[in-house]
């Protein structure tokens, strides 16, 4: 028997074991740099781009960029992965690009200082940034830590003038970087790279062909749901800091605030989860509770005038709990499409990814489209909605754009027929 066999032999009794706590921690952080630069992207891009000057759509069409490039990377990244191997080498490669072009958008436009700094130059220099930073961001694959670096910068620095506030961002991002790079480095030193060559059955790797899915019902039920849950949290994400700064006039600790509140209400609950004993019926339910609470968040964003604006931490508490919900039964509904066609897994999941990104990317671009034509009417002295019934594009992408998405999602929800194979799914996994 040669080395390379006694190699897989090895690899594949210690999938069939259990995991113990070190490998967990080590694959746990493997992910650290992602989340923080994903919440700081999703959060602030928009507001800084704005910030800094840049108009609406061109604003859009650095996070449109990004969004596509993220599509596409995350399927031709996925497939190479699984052609040639080398798991670490990709994650750190991926680490890097993300290291770089998130300095790169967040620490000031480079090209701008070197050129000069018409809107053009501008635009461009951020887009090939954001396609870098996403295209790294799907090569490598704890969001609260981004809050709380978040939370100390927008109390310590003022934002005053156009360079206070590339300074704020460029010490979030900065910090975040720092931070996340430290927990790659523990994730490499601590992981050895897999080398199994067979599926954990002992068979060949067979593939399905992508047509198997499409004549799947299933299949376009679980990526409406998925895509339109992920639609709900990137486009609420986005507009989450212009909303409680430009609508309701919160204190600038606000926009670190009440995003860190919606993060550890989502934690909470998804903590909670870990518990539940998932069957078909059950991810219907909880997604269900989880959509319906969203409309009601919804509505009380769109309607919330600025003198009552102490009742969005409520808010944001009910956001998370949605979140969480929808999230977790959406991506456990991914796994009962797959059930044991594990060879398959990955067409599946790199589809519906493809999907979520375009559709929050674009999205994203027709809403700030609207905010570039739109004529901003001053509130009421009371501090509510403006007398001529005017509401913000903010308010129509952080509340109507997530109900109505939620909708729909939940409708389409009940229409599933999800039938849980024996496994994880059906055992809580706290056990």
């Amino acid at each position: 028997m040669g080395d390379n066999e006694i190699g897989d032999e090895e690899d594949l009794s210690r999938v069939k074991s259990d995991v113990g706590r070190w490998p967990v921690f080590y694959y746990g952080v493997g992910h650290m740099l992602n989340d923080i630069t994903s919440s700081c992207w999703f959060t602030y891009l928009l507001l800084f781009l704005a910030d800094i000057g840049l108009s609406p759509r061109d604003a859009a069409i650095v996070m449109l960029s990004g969004q596509i490039a993220d599509g596409f990377a995350t399927v031709f990244t996925g497939e190479l992965i699984d052609r040639f191997g080398h798991f670490k080498v990709w994650h750190g490669a991926g680490s890097v690009l993300v290291a770089v072009s998130f300095s790169s958008v967040f620490g000031g436009c480079l090209p701008c200082r070197i050129f000069s700094t018409s809107s053009v130059v501008e635009t461009t220099s951020y887009s090939v940034a954001a396609a870098i930073f996403n295209m790294g961001w799907a090569a490598a694959q704890v969001s609260h830590i981004l809050y709380a670096i978040a939370l100390v910068v927008f109390s310590v620095i003022t934002g005053k003038s156009h360079a206070d506030i590339q300074n704020q961002y460029r010490w979030i991002a900065y910090s975040s970087i720092f931070i996340g790079c430290c927990f790659v480095g523990i994730f490499h030193f601590g992981t050895k790279e897999p080398r199994l060559k067979m599926s954990i059955h002992g068979n060949d790797h067979m593939r399905i062909s992508w047509a198997y899915w499409f004549k799947k019902a299933l299949y376009y039920q679980v990526g409406i749901v998925y895509v339109l849950t992920r639609l709900v949290q990137n486009v609420s994400q986005a507009y989450l800091a212009f909303y409680v700064i430009q609508d309701l006039h919160m204190a600038q600790s606000a926009k670190a605030l009440v995003p860190a509140i919606i993060y550890i209400s989502s934690f909470v609950v998804s903590i909670m989860m870990q518990e539940v004993s998932w069957t078909g019926q059950r991810l219907k339910a909880y997604f269900s509770i989880g959509g319906i609470l969203w409309v009601f968040c919804g509505a009380s964003i769109i309607l919330l005038p600025s003198n009552m604006k102490v009742y969005m931490y409520v808010i944001s508490a009910f956001i998370g709990v949605a979140n969480a919900l929808m999230m977790v039964t959406a991506v456990s509904m991914q796994s009962v499409l797959v059930g044991l066609d594990l060879n398959g897994c990955a067409f599946v999941y790199g589809s519906l990814s493809f999907l979520d990104k375009i559709s929050c990317g674009i999205a994203l671009y027709v809403l700030q489209s609207f905010q570039s034509g739109a004529s901003p009417v001053a509130p009421a002295a009371d501090g509510g909605l403006s007398s001529s019934g005017y509401v913000s594009v903010t308010r129509y992408g952080l509340g109507l754009v997530p109900a109505v998405s939620s909708l729909v999602g939940v409708g389409v929800t009940l229409t599933m027929k999800l039938h849980t194979h024996s496994g994880s799914l059906t055992k809580p996994l706290l056990e």
